[in-house]
């Protein structure tokens, strides 16, 4: 079974989301942006979510995990708990 790693960032909104991401662009630490802004309890370890395989983790989610580039951080992705901001650290 495929099974990746990932961290994100989960905020309120779009603009949060991309204002957040533009900053990482820019140099700033991920995870001291998830400590600080993630509304997440993994926001606490860098927004680190572990291991996990395909439909553990919202539809939404799991396109990104499971499709996008490791190393890159996607986003703005929209689920019903709010806006992401997705690493995928590793997939294998």
């Amino acid at each position: 079974m495929t099974t990746a790693t990932a961290r994100h960032i989960l905020v309120s909104s779009e603009d949060k989301c991309n204002a957040l991401k533009a900053q990482i662009a820019e140099g700033a630490d991920f995870a001291e942006l998830a400590k600080e802004h993630s509304t997440c309890p993994s926001g606490k370890s860098g927004g680190d979510l572990g291991s996990f395989g395909p439909g553990m983790m919202v539809a939404e989610f799991d396109q990104v995990c499971f499709n996008e580039a490791v190393g890159e951080v996607h986003g703005p992705v929209k689920t019903q708990f709010g806006y992401h901001l997705v690493e995928v650290t590793s997939r294998s």
